[in-house]
């Protein structure tokens, strides 16, 4: 089905009370997730709203800011992981990764949220940098194979079909270049809503 069609079809489902997030589920074939893992960061063309969170040396007015003396308020795994849920992104002044890994990486790694060099370090954190970053992190996807069905949020539910349709198109035609034998890796792509059912394209 064309993208624009599948999207009218799930906008005909029951209103939910929260903006849903749009998803997009590639099914791969003749991959092996172990060897030809990919893990690759790309820009779409238009952003959708990011929950960003910096752990910076002071707080921001930008961000939703974690200082390093604010660290020890998340003590359990389970403040851990709630954290982790609550964000899109995590930012971090450089000088703070150390602790920051140390802290938060056993949540935030497997989650994919970890901040690292391609998306959200910062050397110095002032406003002027994390404007800057943040831009760009709105416009940001991450795309990693851990398995051969892959997940993406490729936009909100308030978007117009033509944005969603262009974000799909950049991250579907931007996986096919990252897998190993491009498109003959792809098995099917669908796409949902939060609370909704597939429908393939």
């Amino acid at each position: 089905m064309e993208i624009e069609k599948a999207l009218e079809e799930l906008r005909k489902e029951p209103k939910r009370k929260f903006n849903q997030t749009v998803d997009l589920i590639v099914n791969l074939q003749k991959f092996d997730a172990r060897k030809d893992s990919v893990n690759t960061f790309i820009q779409i063309p238009n952003p959708s709203n990011k929950k960003i969170c910096g752990f910076l040396t002071k707080k921001s007015k930008i961000v939703d800011t974690i200082t390093k003396e604010e660290f020890d308020k998340f003590k359990t795994l389970r403040d851990l992981k709630r954290l982790g849920k609550k964000y899109d992104f995590f930012i971090a002044a450089a000088p703070l990764m150390g602790v920051i890994a140390t802290k938060f990486g056993r949540v935030l790694g497997p989650m994919g949220k970890m901040p690292s060099p391609q998306a959200g370090i910062v050397p110095i954190d002032n406003d002027a940098t994390i404007s800057v970053l943040v831009e760009k992190l709105k416009k940001m996807i991450r795309i990693r194979t851990k398995e051969r069905c892959i997940k993406i949020a490729v936009g909100k539910e308030d978007m117009s079909n033509k944005e969603l349709r262009e974000n799909i198109e950049a991250v579907v035609s931007a996986l096919e270049s990252a897998l190993p034998n491009k498109k003959d890796n792809i098995k099917n792509v669908m796409i949902k809503f939060t609370m909704t059912k597939s429908i393939k394209l």
